[in-house]
């Protein structure tokens, strides 16, 4: 069997995961207690229709929590994959969604900034575990679909790369696996008719790779990305995230990824994101 486990803070968006594995035929199931996992797997090893599944888990599984390590070590040993998906956001948006929805939190009555105190603290064990990590702050519940779909809508031995754009600004993105950074390369901010343009645009792409460190920084990108995917796919990861990062993350982290995206195209399965394009002109 190969598990997905789904975990993380609550209003993190492991609902809307759950069901985006459900759609790529995972069998999903959510809150099971911890011990009855194992039970859950056995159930569907003699059965040929069913060969992986989604599970959710969060704080409400209380002190089940506690022998997370060894679960999942026990069924690794049984030959099955399993992989922790671990949704994060900041306190700030947490508390920002859950009044919008006017949901109580699942650990808190009225206090929903100890709850979710109280709830990091529960998933301490659960976090250890993680394979991927992803900050859902700035993500639209179709991005969390769509990155779902990327990275687990493939089967095993195969490998599915997202070359992320981001502004450092911004933060560094939580699920990246590589992080590159182009803030060296010239900057089209600060030429005025490429400032309110951005990366997407023919005209800046033009700017930021005719520069002879931009081609030569490439060129090696694209060398040092090709040898890390063969040790990702020898290490039997079915997905990963190359965060490449501008200031702001509008022009050249926007650009570079293009390019990283043509060349590497052909060689295995590549999407693009650009996080930060739509928040404006920034050095």
């Amino acid at each position: 069997m190969r598990l997905v486990v789904v975990t993380g803070v609550s209003g993190a968006g492991k609902s809307t995961a759950l069901r985006a594995l459900e759609d790529l035929g995972f069998y999903a199931v959510d809150n099971l207690p911890l011990p009855l996992v194992p039970q859950f797997i056995e159930l569907f090893g003699s059965r040929t229709d069913i060969d992986r599944a989604a599970l959710g888990l969060d704080a409400r599984g209380g002190s089940f929590l506690a022998g997370v390590s060894s679960v999942f070590a026990h069924l690794r040993q049984a030959g099955h994959t399993v992989e922790v998906l671990f949704l994060e956001a900041s306190d700030e948006i947490l508390i920002r969604r859950f009044s919008e929805t006017r949901r109580r939190h699942p650990l808190s009555d009225t206090d929903i900034r100890a709850g979710i105190a109280a709830e990091r603290k529960a998933l301490a064990d659960l976090r250890r575990e993680t394979d991927a990590l992803v900050d859902t702050g700035g993500l639209t519940v179709h991005v969390l679909r769509a990155l779902i779909q990327e990275r687990y809508g493939r089967g095993e031995g195969d490998l599915s790369v997202t070359l992320l754009s981001f502004g450092f600004k911004h933060g560094i993105p939580a699920e990246s696996d590589i992080v590159l950074d182009v803030r060296f390369l010239p900057n089209p901010f600060f030429v005025p008719d490429l400032s309110a343009l951005s990366g997407e645009d023919e005209s800046v792409a033009r700017f930021v790779l005719d520069d002879a460190a931009a081609k030569s920084y490439v060129d090696e990108a694209e060398r040092f990305l090709r040898l890390s995917v063969q040790g990702f796919l020898r290490e039997g990861k079915s997905y990963a995230t190359v965060a490449i990062g501008c200031t702001g993350g509008r022009h050249r982290s926007v650009t570079i990824a293009k390019e990283l995206a043509r060349r590497l195209g052909g060689a295995f399965s590549i999407s693009v994101r650009h996080r930060d394009i739509q928040r404006g002109s920034s050095a």
